[in-house]
């Protein structure tokens, strides 16, 4: 088709599979080798463990599979995916209290990880050149002259004109590479101790008169007093399709519940009571998942002089981040899309192609990287390569906090805020682009002023301890501007 003959993918995860369509175009035939066998429905395997935990699929990435699979979105719907508004939708905890309900332009896609996984399966299962073969642990690259030539798995081997690396954080891609001459790469790293634990429920059939909400979100608190360590978690009662939620609780450097009593025990001291009474009006369907591999870290390839022709990395293969962000599903997409981007305008897979690639991606994955950091380093329990001196950390973890609070209050005030931390969130523009727009500047000036002499536009910090209130407060209009 254009590139060559055939191209294969390592790794059948959300990454591998954007890849399959990125190089499906381009290819005559594209083989996806995946080490497990996969389920032909919407169901848990071994390698994907995050697939236990809540995950969001920012707008770019719903974008980009958008533009790689056509029809994804509307699918991903009709499978049970929940199209909601978050500030509308979601019951929101952050600093004294209760965040009011409103509108706002960002609007998102709830399901589990493993429906995303299922639908992208399904499409890419309708493209006739790509085939995806299951239970093949990958054992190696063949090289000749700096140009990677083919694939080997158990006693196979196959040719292959271009190769995709999409076998996540533990990918051995590199390791083979620097047996076969190139140099270690540079790795850059920032682990913030994140631990995380969840818990999947059964929504009743009838949901309480009082929970107008769909998804609740308590931020760790700002408060310097002492408190219970569970007042640091942050907490998702997060809806998924098939009338369910994941419960989950996450925590930077805190030992965190791993049984289901435990679970239970630590939810009801969280910041209010509504995540216990709301776990407590639903039937506990799975046992208590924890993880721990969190930590921030980015293969900096595209700082080779000389780069392997014929390989792309995509996904965490090439840069993971703290799950927290939820920025993994889209940034793999992004690079997917990316890649098939500029195998349209190629006309040679050689290293010129290769580093014209890493380029561009080091630029996409620079926005989630920054955001990851900017929040990430300034912990105390932090370690790796992207640490900070201590009194810059101690800066970054007094000013990080209250920063996001005042972003968010602004943005529910401003719609010039809230247009562009939208846009922030879901990676379509970087913190620092947004900073650097006056007219954000002035809102946040203004809303800083405003909150300080008591006279906010839209309520704010209702008590914790009360149900969230259900009334809508959408400015005007001409409030909004």
């Amino acid at each position: 088709m254009g590139l060559g003959r055939s191209a294969v993918v390592l790794g059948g995860s959300a990454a591998g599979l954007c890849a399959a369509g990125a190089l499906a175009p381009h290819f005559d035939q594209v083989l996806v080798l995946e080490r497990d066998e996969l389920p032909a429905e919407a169901e848990h395997r071994r390698g994907v463990p995050q697939s236990k935990h809540p995950h969001f699929l920012l707008n770019s990435g719903r974008r980009a599979i958008g533009k790689l699979f056509p029809g994804f979105e509307e699918d991903l719907i009709a499978a049970g995916g929940l199209h909601l508004m978050p500030s509308l939708d979601a019951a929101y905890l952050d600093g004294d209290g209760w965040a009011a309900r409103k509108r706002s332009s960002m609007t998102m896609i709830y399901s589990s990880r493993i429906l995303i996984e299922r639908v992208l399966r399904d499409k890419v299962r309708e493209l006739p050149n790509v085939v995806i073969r299951e239970g093949v642990t990958v054992t190696g690259l063949t090289v000749r002259n700096g140009q990677i030539t083919g694939v080997d798995f158990a006693a196979e081997h196959v040719d292959a004109d271009f190769v995709v690396d999409a076998m996540g954080r533990g990918s051995s891609v590199g390791t083979w590479l620097v047996a076969a001459g190139w140099p270690e790469p540079e790795v850059r790293t920032l682990d913030a101790k994140v631990t995380y634990t969840s818990r999947w429920y059964a929504l009743p059939t009838e949901r309480p008169a009082s929970w107008w909400w769909q998804h609740l979100v308590i931020m760790p608190t700002l408060d310097k007093r002492e408190h219970p360590a569970e007042h640091e978690f942050l907490v998702n009662f997060f809806p998924i399709e098939g009338n369910r939620v994941i419960a989950c609780m996450g925590s930077w450097g805190i030992d965190m519940p791993r049984t289901s009593d435990t679970f239970v025990e630590s939810a009801r001291r969280v910041r209010t009571p509504l995540f216990a009474a709301a776990m407590d009006e639903c039937a506990a369907t799975s046992e208590v998942h924890l993880t721990r591999s969190t930590g921030n870290k980015w293969r900096r390839y595209d700082r080779w002089a000389r780069p392997p022709q014929g390989l792309a990395f995509v996904g965490d293969s090439i840069c993971a981040f703290n799950p927290f962000y939820a920025q993994g599903i889209s940034s793999a997409a992004g690079s997917a899309l990316l890649l098939r981007e500029h195998l349209a305008r190629t006309g040679r897979l050689d290293a010129g192609f290769s580093a014209r690639f890493l380029a561009a991606q080091r630029k996409l994955l620079d926005v989630p990287w920054r955001l990851a950091m900017a929040r990430d380093q300034g912990y105390a329990c932090a370690e790796g390569t992207e640490t900070l001196p201590e009194w810059r950390r101690r800066i970054v973890a007094a000013m990080s906090g209250p920063a996001f609070s005042l972003i968010v209050g602004a943005a529910r005030e401003y719609e010039v805020v809230d247009e562009h931390f939208s846009k922030v969130f879901n990676m379509d523009e970087s913190l620092g682009q947004m900073m650097r727009n006056p007219k954000v500047i002035a809102g946040l000036v203004r809303f800083g002023i405003r909150a300080a002499l008591g006279r906010r536009r839209v309520p704010y910090g209702f008590d914790p301890q009360t149900e969230p209130p259900a009334t809508d407060y959408s400015p005007t209009p001409a409030a909004a501007r």
